[in-house]
């Protein structure tokens, strides 16, 4: 039989364990990997290209969204599927538009993932039913008013989301462009393209911009008021 291979990508150890436990109890299912950080995911689905990833959205270095995207651009046979305590329609469309096959609520993780890794490994796509619900309302009602989809995500380059996560995340521009392998007057140049495309101009506003997006986990307000300063 052969195994449908998965890469499980989320920051807290604990989730991994579980998510692990639970999916090894199914014979035609293996772990072939973990990761804790967006970036970490990629890497690991490069190398080892599993049929599966299974991704949180908010984590930190490079968030779930921007790595779906990278993954879909550079292991295009890895389907993704998005685990997430967001269920906001814009995390599911901005997840979609990355180019996930799957998203559902870690609230029901434990009775519908197995479901979803089966029917996106036949290349199929899966949505938790409160989000298929949704979805479904909303594509009917586009139909009825012939109202466009909209929008949410503003244009940024991947390399301008990586950026973005970095300074909301606290990180000063010498260490940004350390992580990221550029030159510290690079991390300048994104930075300010990135305000001038968010119509935000102070690194607080950016921080609560992230957040709102599910780019980053809520930070302690002791954080905002520094990376006012």
């Amino acid at each position: 039989m052969q195994k449908i291979r998965v890469l499980l990508a989320d920051d807290h150890t604990v989730v991994r364990q579980g998510l692990r436990i639970l999916l090894e109890t199914e014979q035609d299912i293996t772990v072939i990997g973990e990761a804790e950080t967006g970036r970490q995911a990629v890497q690991l689905a490069k190398k080892h290209t599993p049929d599966i990833a299974v991704m949180d959205i908010a984590m930190p270095m490079l968030n779930g969204l921007e790595a779906t995207r990278q993954l879909v651009k550079e292991a295009p046979t890895v389907r993704v599927i998005i685990l997430s305590s967001y269920g906001d329609d814009e995390y599911v469309q901005q997840s979609t538009g990355a180019g996930a096959a799957g998203y559902l609520l870690k609230q029901t993780a434990a009775t519908e993932l197995i479901k979803a890794i089966h029917e996106v490994a036949r290349g199929n796509a899966f949505f938790s039913p409160a989000i298929s619900r949704r979805l479904l309302e909303h594509y009917r009602k586009a139909a009825r008013t012939g109202a466009p989809d909209r929008n949410f995500a503003v244009s940024l380059t991947t390399r301008e989301a990586e950026v973005l996560q970095l300074i909301a995340e606290g990180k000063p521009n010498k260490q940004i462009a350390a992580e990221l392998c550029i030159s510290i007057k690079t991390v300048e140049k994104h930075r300010q393209q990135v305000m001038n495309k968010l119509d935000i101009h102070d690194v607080a506003g950016l921080t609560r911009y992230a957040i709102s997006k599910g780019v980053i986990e809520s930070a302690p307000v002791l954080r905002l008021q520094q990376a006012g300063r």
